[in-house]
């Protein structure tokens, strides 16, 4: 089996969902596993790593690293990656790795597939395909002539494998690079929630035009706390400011793949179909009997949206408490 390196990202000492799914599938296939890890933090979280099939595990345990700087952190996962020996190559489709890894592979002179859905191994090389046409295909991605078969997959699509905790890996630690004086962090502004993340939350309730107004939008925090889920919203609603764009669900938004998402007053435009129709259940709840949302869902309520959601809530707490 070939070499497999793998991206990890993590927070608060954890490494995500979507890596693990990414460990867990190099690991059933055999793989022997190389893990990387950036940024403050890094040394705590990359034992678990090891509880998910990496042999070994690099670190750049660094302050300066903090903040994602695309100069700095792709010249430590090149560099890496060279250094490894590894032929396949595995991350997750995040925000940051859609930024990050394009440069990767720019300078390994290699080809990269991003926001890969499925994902299998066949010997030593990696099968994956991607949704094309707003998901309304897809197509299987094959990497010629390319030293490092590179591809990026969407959090939510693999599962994760119970941990080894007697499972150890090797830890290194790797210099921060300098810092490239021609880009300069002024000032990282960060959300107040302390939900998941809207890629890597099992459930999501989103909303649409149809809210009429931010304030409205206290109906879905309340239940999405009952559910403890994430709460997302449309391109249409970001737009107008009700919430910030981090919350926006779509093509030019965030792709997910929750196991229930739950659209309140949302029409269902290709491009926010686009973004959630890998959701395991979908619920739509809207006025307009017509809605296209309707067509993908797997449970439709017609209704307004303020009586529904409120009942609806109410009738979660009694079961769920």
């Amino acid at each position: 089996m070939a070499k497999t390196f793998i991206f990890c990202e993590f927070n608060n000492g954890k490494i995500k969902k979507g890596s693990l799914e990414l460990l867990t599938a190099a690991k059933a296939a055999g793989a022997e596993i190389t893990a990387l890890l950036i940024g403050p933090g890094s040394t705590e979280a990359a034992p678990e790593a090891g509880h998910y099939g990496a042999s070994a595990t690099f670190v750049c345990d660094s302050e300066s690293l903090k903040n994602y700087n695309p100069m700095a952190w792709s010249k430590v996962v090149s560099q890496t990656i060279k250094n490894s020996g590894c032929t396949v190559f595995l991350a997750t489709s995040s925000m940051t790795a859609k930024d990050l890894f394009p440069r990767v592979a720019a300078q390994l002179e290699t080809g990269i597939a991003s926001d890969c859905t499925d994902l299998e191994f066949n010997g030593d090389t990696p099968i994956a395909k991607k949704p094309l046409y707003a998901g309304k295909c897809k197509a299987q991605v094959n990497f010629a002539n390319s030293p490092i078969q590179m591809i990026l997959m969407r959090p939510n699509q693999l599962p994760i494998g119970e941990p080894d905790t007697g499972g150890h890996c090797e830890i290194k630690t790797l210099s921060a690079p300098e810092i490239d004086d021609r880009l300069k962090i002024t000032d990282v502004k960060k959300g107040n929630t302390d939900k998941v993340d809207l890629t890597e939350a099992n459930v999501i309730v989103s909303g649409g035009r149809g809210m009429k107004d931010a304030d409205n939008f206290k109906l879905l925090d309340e239940l999405a706390e009952t559910l403890e889920a994430t709460v997302g919203a449309s391109r249409a609603v970001a737009d107008a400011g009700w919430v910030p764009h981090s919350m926006q669900v779509g093509q030019t938004g965030k792709t997910v793949a929750p196991s229930l998402y739950i659209a309140c007053g949302i029409s269902g435009a290709i491009q926010h179909l686009a973004g959630m129709s890998g959701s395991k259940v979908i619920v739509a709840i809207n006025q307009d009997k017509d809605a296209p949302i309707f067509a993908k869902s797997n449970y439709g309520i017609v209704g307004d949206l303020f009586e529904v959601v409120p009942k609806l809530n109410e009738e979660l707490k009694s079961v769920l408490n």
